[in-house]
């Protein structure tokens, strides 16, 4: 039904052209027929005028020869105006004649027009049936956005219902967890209320007791002073003989002075303040050694007094993976060095005598190694990989002990904590875990909001280098950001100097900074012509004093800066073909190594 009512509409509508063509068309050809016409009128009386007068001249030429001798001026006349009669009859035909030429021409021109129209009509009419069908599949596809659009809205609608029903359950839950917090920190306060008071309760028995020690300790020495002792002139004598031997250095007394005795009481009696005096001392110096000893103390005064050479040779350059070298790391005691690549591959090397030569190999990587990382023995070996997991080997066997799995994404950085039982990784999946490897499993996940570069750790606090140009600082007990610091580009690395008091960074706006941590401020910047970061994990080091900078450039030199000065002390540009990934400076303070995109390392130092 709708077909053939779309078939009269446009039935109709070429009607309604064709018809309003002849109008206008109509209007420039009728004055040219009407002319036509009027000369095809003429035609026909001028023939008939001629048949008429050639009528006439038989008559009078028979006329004429009845009575060829009365009428000859007569005749004469008759033939003069018949001649003239017949030449203006011949000129009118002439004209006539002419003017049927051109009315020819014209009707042939406008029948070449009418020709031309007609062929116009023809492809107007087949574009009107082509756009009839796009129209109809336009239509159709119409019809087909409609009900798509209705089954959008139903599901835009299920999921509003299901969003409110979510939105209800967040808010209840988010109220549990207010009045959770809220109870746990009553119960923390009173926790720490009652530990406060069993602290107080300590201290009080322990001064009680030393009281008790001390008073018992005088009333012994009171007691030791009252019982006589018999002493003799002699001791006397030798008494002061040893103090004017102290002032003279002769073991006699002197002539000129006088002897006098001595009070027993005042020479076996000790000062009671003297000897407790000297028990807390020697209590004070044992707090002292006790607090001293801590390992942290002895790593910083160990890491302050390393002799550091700066590098000016490459005195090794060697294949060290088959492809692109991301990760160098020395170990804890310079013994050992590790690097990873993207031949999945951990692989560790021996300094002997200014050459790596090559130890051993760790495998278990399903893809390319991105970060390693020794803990503070250097018995294990944690490596970050594309495989969206990290893992742990033991340096002794090379055995895989861990592998930990969660994330959604590649991880680009692991590291140890200080007590060694837990790691912290960041990943392309814009979140941080904390690990236990204790129980291998996840402790903990915060979501950062952007891919994170790298990590460094203190006690409590992890520093994240992230790609929104941003460094985070989480506390791991609070899982929450302590603060952020915004720095000029994707933030590409993160180093801590030997005292965890400074943190010096790498992005991608071709800065090396350094960040006082006390003061949560850029302290020194470093930059150097030809110095280009190249990549989101190019990575830079301190020096194991904190007194330089070593960092890599896209161009394959090697730029090292004294922090003191702020300026650029070296530039090594012989021995790389390629950008330089990451650096590690030896704890030894001996030898640098750097690695590149292309498959080589370079050992460097100043022998």
């Amino acid at each position: 039904m709708a077909g053939r009512r779309e078939e009269c509409l446009w039935k109709k509508h070429i009607a309604e052209q064709l018809k309003l063509r002849d109008r206008v068309q109509r209007q420039a050809f009728e004055e040219i027929i009407h002319q036509y016409n009027r000369l095809l009128e003429k035609s026909d009386l001028h023939t008939v005028l001629s048949e008429r007068l050639q009528t006439d001249k038989y008559d009078a030429q028979s006329r004429h020869d009845l009575s060829p001798g009365s009428d000859a001026s007569r005749n004469d006349a008759l033939h003069q105006e018949m001649a003239q009669m017949r030449i203006k009859h011949q000129e009118e035909l002439t004209e006539l004649h002419k003017k049927r030429g051109e009315l020819a021409q014209s009707v042939i021109e406008l029948n070449n027009q009418i020709q031309l129209k007609d062929k116009e009509i023809q492809s107007n009419e087949a574009k009107m049936l082509e756009y009839q069908q796009q129209i109809s599949e336009l239509q159709g596809e119409c019809r087909e956005l409609r009900s798509q659009l209705q089954d959008l809205e139903r599901a835009n609608q299920t999921l509003k219902d299901e969003y409110d029903a979510l939105q209800i359950t967040f808010s209840a839950l988010e109220e549990k967890l207010r009045r959770t917090t809220e109870d746990n920190q009553e119960l923390v306060s009173r926790w720490m209320a009652e530990k406060a008071q069993e602290a107080n309760r300590l201290n009080a028995e322990n001064e009680k007791d030393c009281r008790r020690r001390q008073a018992k300790l005088q009333k012994e020495l009171a007691d030791a002073a009252k019982e006589p002792l018999p002493i003799d002139p002699d001791d006397d004598i030798e008494v002061l003989s040893e103090e004017g031997g102290g002032k003279g250095g002769t073991g006699e007394a002197s002539p000129n002075r006088p002897l006098s005795r001595t009070s027993s009481n005042r020479i076996s009696q000790p000062p009671p303040g003297g000897i407790l005096d000297s028990l807390s001392n020697i209590f004070g110096r044992r707090s002292v050694n006790s607090y001293g000893g801590s390992p942290e103390n002895t790593e910083t005064a160990s890491g302050a007094s390393v002799e550091v050479r700066v590098p000016s040779t490459a005195l090794h350059i060697f294949d060290a993976h088959d492809g692109e070298v991301n990760a160098v790391r020395f170990s804890p005691g310079s013994r050992l060095l590790a690097t990873g690549g993207m031949d999945r591959r951990v692989k560790l090397w021996e300094v002997v005598s200014g050459r790596c030569e090559q130890k051993g190999a760790l495998m278990g990587s399903n893809a390319g190694i991105t970060s390693i990382e020794f803990d503070s023995a250097g018995s294990y070996l944690l490596a970050a990989s594309n495989d969206f997991a990290s893992r742990i080997w033991t340096i002794d066997d090379y055995r895989l002990r861990h592998t930990l799995t969660g994330h959604s994404g590649k991880v680009l950085a692991a590291r140890f904590l200080l007590d060694n039982a837990r790691i912290v990784s960041g990943s392309y999946d814009r979140t941080l875990k904390l690990w236990d490897l204790r129980s291998k499993v996840c402790m903990k996940t915060v979501f950062a909001g952007s891919s994170c570069n790298d990590i460094v750790c203190t006690e409590q606090c992890v520093m994240s280098g992230h790609f929104d140009k941003k460094v985070r600082f989480w506390d791991i007990r609070a899982e929450s950001i302590v603060r952020e610091l915004e720095l000029l580009g994707r933030v590409t690395s993160l180093d801590l100097n030997h005292d965890r008091t400074e943190l010096l960074t790498c992005s991608r706006d071709d800065l090396v900074k350094i960040i006082d941590l006390r003061s949560n401020a850029v302290r020194q910047t470093f930059s150097a012509q030809g110095f280009k970061c190249g990549s989101d994990w190019t990575r830079v080091t301190f020096s194991p004093d904190g007194s330089y900078v070593a960092a890599g450039s896209a161009e394959g030199t090697l730029f090292v800066w004294n922090v003191l000065t702020g300026k650029l002390d070296r530039t090594l540009d012989k021995g790389h073909g390629s950008a330089v990934n990451s650096v590690s400076w030896s704890p030894s303070g001996t030898f640098v190594v750097s690695v590149e995109k292309g498959s080589k390392a370079v050992l460097w130092s100043d022998m």
